[in-house]
């Protein structure tokens, strides 16, 4: 396949650049406890990841008898920056994957993030990413949906004057994936070793791979 086989390549950030979910769930993990829902972070990243905590609020409520605060939430929030910014670390491979990947596609690359932008931007520039999206970080709660409506991917798309159908996402959980595929897009879903291949393929992945440089070959 030839390198324009696509017009842009748009990304998710947790779990794609950055490996971020097993922190945030840590954090969300003991936060819960103190409410009384003993999980482990296996459990509680089974229940989260993909989501973002506010959309969970009925089974948070089911575990704990407890309704979400605005209070708790922006609590967690700070929590979970502060632990992000100590632990955080790229995705292994995504550096050499996106210096490939810009080569090949220039400016025509987007990170499509559920997160709030805060979150996404303090990430990128903690492992040294950011430079690779300059000015093209979308940010799912700045659309009227998030994910899995395609509406983060829509306008990633059109910032770049892209025909969503002609994009390659690159996702790792099916929330992410049903997104994509609602944008019209092809989407090829990262799942590292251990992870549930069949749930990605399942939702509607075109492709699965397990390593970043499986992708880099497959862009050329």
């Amino acid at each position: 396949m030839g390198p324009m086989r696509f017009q842009a390549l748009l990304f998710d950030c947790d779990g794609v650049l950055v490996d971020s979910e097993a922190i945030t769930c840590g954090v969300l993990r003991d936060m819960l406890e103190e409410k009384g829902w003993r999980l482990t972070l296996a459990q509680c990243m089974g229940h989260f990841v993909g989501h973002t905590v506010r959309n969970r609020a009925d089974l948070v409520r089911q575990h704990t008898g407890w309704d979400l605060t605005e209070e708790w939430l922006q609590s967690f929030y700070a929590r979970r920056n502060a632990a992000l910014a100590q632990d955080i670390r790229a995705i292994e491979g995504v550096l050499d994957l996106l210096g490939h990947a810009q080569h090949l596609y220039g400016a025509r690359m987007a990170v499509a993030s559920g997160a709030d932008r805060y979150k996404v931007e303090m990430m990128l520039t903690q492992v040294g990413l950011l430079d690779f999206f300059s000015g093209r970080v979308f940010s799912g709660h700045e659309m009227p949906r998030s994910k899995p409506a395609p509406d983060v991917y829509l306008a990633a798309a059109a910032h770049l004057q892209a025909d969503p159908a002609a994009c390659l996402v690159i996702e790792d959980t099916p929330t992410g994936i049903a997104a994509g595929l609602a944008a019209g897009a092809t989407v090829w879903a990262y799942c590292p070793q251990g992870a549930s291949e069949q749930a990605l393929l399942q939702a509607g992945a075109h492709r699965v791979f397990a390593r970043m440089d499986q992708l880099q070959q497959a862009l050329v």
